[in-house]
């Protein structure tokens, strides 16, 4: 099928400009139909898709303006694959189901989604950084007002900080991709994905450049310290915003490691992957002990999230084929199952008032209380801290698995980590679900068959997945080998051998861990 990588692109993007000249009332229909449509286009992605193909697939390439470099480049791959994806289903879920809380100006709600939709798939499936990099901004504006126009009472405050943060994250990675293709103009500047593979810089300008990206990309995902805008941001977002920026905007800041820090300076990360791997395993302790010190089910939810996107910093520092596998397993089953939690406490907080741990209690009880939201969200604290049966078991397993036997202290560290998640959980739980409801004032709404609709979906999908993760992992197979084969074995300093980084960049997938006496000596050598 022609086209289709543009059409995942475009079609929203008209969707949206037809949505806007529709009557109010037709409005809903429009932007289910259009949801539906790229749906569809995805299925027929996954059909499309060649497992065994370790190249970009059913590329796209149009000159645009070849003077500087930017040209209109798609293709997809095992790394791009299950983010658009994901991309595609949250987005109708949120468009079909989740809408409740958008009281007023439905219409432009709807626009401004599809159009964060366009924008995260352009980036994900760009294949020209320049390109990547004007999409990864475009979806900045929309989500933008999405949190200032529909947040909760402190949503000016949440957007700008959010807004200041992201551009910050954009302009560091322009600034990297910029350096990177003038220094490989010739005469032209170059930033051709595929290309700027072949090149080979000095390995001080790799780190230099490296930095760069890494900070923009960690302020996007984000990791500690650079998180600071994410609880305000997500606490005072509406149900479904949240469920888009959490669920799948987030994950820009992840695919960009694998994409670009791995796969444009494998020399760099490799020499700075021992200092990644403990800074991945601090910051999913900070995520889980910041959680369980929160009182607001949405905030701790919120930090939650911190914790486990280091889950992917981890499985990206050790590099390896199956740390990398379980790190984009990790993105999905994140992305699935913070959909569902931030879902379930916008109906709790919309049914009883409030997400106040020290207020909630009892919300099991059959009878008065909310049964079924309680249960789904107990399967959904299950997930979320990786009980067997569940997305989140496999792609932590994975991860642990990949890297343990190149970093066991930040490895074990996740690993007390998870353990966190499962206690922090357990007094949400605990306070939210069980215990005696007050019979003075415990008479709650009902929640209706539609209102569990999207829950149900995506638990389904979770334990699905669960069960049988090939399903997931079959598509990131070969990608995640030919990422960890260009990782050097090791940078070594030796006479012998000239320094030629380069040529160790063929080496088997099988790492050596680096030791800081090797690193430090690596950075005295000259390089060519």
């Amino acid at each position: 099928m022609p086209n289709i990588l543009s059409a995942l692109i475009w079609l929203p993007v008209i969707g949206a400009l037809a949505i806007a000249l529709l009557p109010k009332d037709q409005s809903k229909k429009g932007a289910i139909v259009v949801a539906s449509a790229i749906l569809i286009l995805d299925a027929v992605l996954l059909r499309l898709f060649n497992t065994d193909s370790v190249a970009f697939q059913l590329s796209e390439n149009l000159p645009w303006l070849e003077n500087i470099g930017l040209n209109y480049s798609l293709g997809v791959d095992g790394l791009s694959l299950p983010l658009v994806i994901l991309n595609g289903f949250i987005t109708w879920l949120i468009i079909c189901f989740c809408e409740r809380q958008i009281k007023e100006r439905i219409q432009l709600f709807q626009v401004l989604m599809l159009l964060i939709h366009a924008g995260v798939s352009g980036a994900i499936l760009s294949t020209n950084t320049l390109l990547f990099v004007l999409f990864y901004e475009i979806e900045l504006i929309p989500l933008y007002l999405i949190i200032a126009v529909w947040g909760g009472a402190q949503r000016s405050y949440a957007a700008t900080k959010f807004l200041i943060f992201t551009a910050v994250s954009g302009v560091l990675v322009l600034a990297g991709f910029l350096a990177l293709g003038w220094l490989t103009a010739d005469p032209t500047p170059v930033f051709d994905y595929t290309t700027l593979q072949t090149i080979s810089l000095p390995i001080e300008v790799q780190i230099t450049l490296l930095l760069l990206i890494l900070l923009g990309f960690s302020i996007k995902a984000p990791f500690v310290p650079f998180h600071t805008w994410l609880p305000d941001t997500y606490v005072e977002s509406t149900t479904p915003t949240v469920m888009m920026l959490g669920g799948v905007v987030a994950k820009l800041g992840t695919y960009g490691l694998f994409r670009f820090c791995i796969g444009l300076f494998p020399e760099a990360w490799t020499l700075l992957s021992p200092y990644i791997a403990l800074w991945a395993g601090l910051g999913v302790l900070y995520g889980a002990m910041v959680a369980l010190a929160q009182h607001d089910i949405k905030r701790m939810v919120a930090y939650s999230s911190i914790g486990h996107m280091s889950y992917i910093l981890l499985a990206a520092a050790a590099a390896t084929p199956l740390s990398l596998i379980g790190g984009i397993g990790q993105m999905v089953s994140h992305g699935l199952v913070l959909a569902l939690l931030f879902y379930l406490v916008g109906v709790v907080e919309e049914k009883v008032g409030t997400r106040d741990l020290d207020v909630l209690n009892g919300l099991l009880n059959p009878l008065r209380g909310l049964p079924t939201t309680s249960a789904l969200l107990i399967l959904g604290g299950m997930a979320s801290a990786g009980i067997p049966g569940m997305v989140g078991f496999i792609a932590e397993f994975l991860v642990f698995q990949g890297s343990f036997a190149k970093f066991p202290i930040p490895t074990i560290f996740s690993i007390i980590g998870t353990g966190l998640t499962a206690v922090y959980f357990v007094i949400l739980l605990n306070r939210t679900c069980f215990g005696k409801l007050d019979n003075a004032t415990a008479y709650y709404p009902k929640v209706s068959g539609l209102e569990h609709l999207p829950a149900v979906i995506l638990t389904a999908i979770i334990v699905f997945l669960g069960i049988q993760p090939t399903w997931l992992t079959r598509w990131s197979e070969k990608t995640t080998v030919i990422i960890s084969d260009r990782l050097p074995i090791e940078v070594i300093a030796n006479e012998n051998l000239g320094n030629d980084v380069a040529a160790l960049s063929t080496a088997p997938s099988l790492i050596k861990p680096l030791t800081y006496e090797k690193i430090s000596l690596a950075f005295t050598q000259d390089v060519p």
